[in-house]
């Protein structure tokens, strides 16, 4: 879990929790009950599953963006 800071948003939050903000859409996945939110409040709970396996072990230049 993570717990977000205020004004902070799914980008930043991605960036923050995976080191990349290409990851904001498997963070949006596995938080769709907060969608509807752009930019959160301080001290939201935000879901931060591992990365898929695929997705660790590729070398950055090798994953997708």
């Amino acid at each position: 879990m993570y717990v977000t800071k205020q004004g902070e948003c799914w980008d930043e939050v991605a960036k923050n929790v995976y080191g990349n903000e290409k990851y904001v859409g498997y963070l949006m996945q596995n938080n769709m009950e907060s969608l509807e939110i752009a930019v959160f409040s301080a001290g939201a709970l935000i879901c931060t599953p591992e990365l898929p396996e695929e997705q660790r072990n590729l070398p950055e230049w090798r994953r997708r963006s």
